[in-house]
């Protein structure tokens, strides 16, 4: 992009992380162990055999990191609730100590400015429950719901999310065993997938209970889908159920049954030749599923280009992580597909970002040319799409710190803030300081 834009006034700015990423403390103040404590100690499963211990000891130096958003300007952050710190057993008894990090977090946010935006489910399922099936035992949603109401009777928070990244955990999680649990069954996963979906449902309808004006919808990960063929090839009719079926598994298996009440009929076929999950959904599930939203959490991070035979091709440059491919054009294609196909629902997006090898520099800098780049290019991409009518009324950068990447342990730095692990020092890198600018300047240049 080479012109210079104003960037939509009425859009918030802000920036999110994750509990078992950031915070650390994974056995302090009663906090009970995560699926990812287990995974992560199991040898061979993360990389360099790190663990979410230290992260950026987020739960010790929350203070100073909501110093360093207020001085960022940032009008909104995103973070994660970690289950097992409320409830280390999953269901049992409230431990008020976790809930009170919460809470002076949330407080010092608000003194700030800054608005919470709280998400109840990022991966760290307690262990207690993985004991008892985990989110292939339909009970978990309801336990879900419970600790669900716990955090809206106990945070002064206005906007939730309920469950981050459903296909993360389907896929990484369940299909292929790179993220815990560590399955590969296709027949347990779409199980666990129709129980995720019903949690959120569950989740939205205690929001409902509880009163207020607050709003409360789904983080999903959206790739749009294009054909890998050119020219005539991209055309036939093998290229386009190819890009129909990917769509389905990507796309519209988590979208259609939230905001349409329905799973889509070719991808619900798909599962049932290798899952029971079809005969699980019982009576009144989707009316629960699809109980309205004030808002959609939209992650894009790569486009999706299928060939005719299903696999995936790459089209564009990657960035560290070897499955994403830079595109911005795809933000702005699934923002106009999302309008377009499911009506007016509030878009807010809650992750977009990229990872890179950082270092600090001589001169004890950071210097990211490539995320200034790409932070650019994206939001230009929904300042487009804002100008097209799409209606986007939320940016969150992924991510405010550098953290615990999952199963590539440290190695990957996704952050705007560079952390020194060894000593826990924040150096806000050049996308940093470009991201503070346009807070407060509103100028894409």
């Amino acid at each position: 992009m080479n012109a210079t834009h104003r960037f939509p006034p009425g859009i918030i700015l802000g920036a999110a992380t994750s509990a078992y990423q950031i915070e650390g403390a994974v056995d302090a103040d009663g906090r009970g162990p995560s699926v990812w404590d287990t995974f992560a100690a199991t040898p061979g499963k993360v990389a360099g055999g790190d663990t979410g211990e230290p992260g950026a000891d987020h739960y010790r130096r929350w203070a100073e990191d909501v110093e360093l958003m207020a001085e960022l300007g940032l009008q909104s952050y995103r973070f994660s609730i970690a289950w097992p710190r409320i409830r280390p057993d999953g269901t049992g008894p409230v431990n008020r100590k976790g809930l009170d990090f919460y809470r002076r977090l949330v407080d010092g946010l608000r003194e700030r400015g800054i608005r919470p935006m709280a998400t109840l489910f990022h991966w760290d399922l307690p262990q207690a429950l993985q004991d008892k099936g985990g989110w292939e035992n339909r009970d978990v949603a309801s336990w879900f719901a419970d600790y669900a109401q716990i955090m809206f009777d106990a945070l002064d928070v206005a906007d939730w999310i309920t469950v981050n990244e459903p296909k993360t955990v389907v896929d990484a999680g369940y299909r292929h065993g790179i993220h815990a649990p560590g399955y590969r069954d296709d027949a347990r996963a779409y199980v666990a997938l129709h129980h995720l979906l019903l949690a959120h449902g569950l989740a939205v309808r205690a929001l409902r209970a509880s009163g207020g004006d607050r709003r409360i919808g789904p983080a999903l990960n959206l790739s749009p889908v294009y054909p890998a063929a050119d020219g005539p090839e991209a055309e036939s009719a093998a290229q386009a159920d190819a890009v129909r079926h990917a769509d389905g598994l990507e796309n519209r298996l988590y979208l259609d049954p939230i905001l349409t009440g329905r799973y889509p009929e070719d991808a619900l076929r798909w599962i049932a030749g290798r899952s029971p999950m079809p005969e699980r959904i019982a009576d009144g599930d989707l009316e629960i599923i699809s109980a309205p939203i004030d808002m959609l959490g939209v992650q894009y991070y790569s486009p999706l280009y299928v060939t005719a035979d299903g696999e995936r091709a790459f089209r564009h440059p990657r960035s560290q992580a070897w499955w994403q491919e830079i595109h911005p054009e795809g933000l702005y294609d699934l923002l106009r597909r999302l309008a377009r196909d499911y009506g007016n629902v509030p878009l807010v997006i809650t992750e977009n970002g990229m990872p890179a090898a950082d270092e600090v520099d001589a001169d004890g800098a950071v210097h990211d040319p490539y995320r200034v780049a790409f932070l650019r290019d994206h939001l230009d991409a929904v300042r487009r799409a804002v100008a097209d009518g799409v209606r986007v009324v939320g940016y969150h950068v992924w991510s405010l710190l550098d953290n615990f990447e999952w199963a590539e342990g440290y190695r990957e730095r996704w952050g705007i803030v560079y952390v020194d692990y060894p000593t826990q020092r924040r150096i806000p890198k050049d996308s940093a300081l470009w991201y503070r600018d346009l807070i407060r300047d509103r100028v894409l240049g």
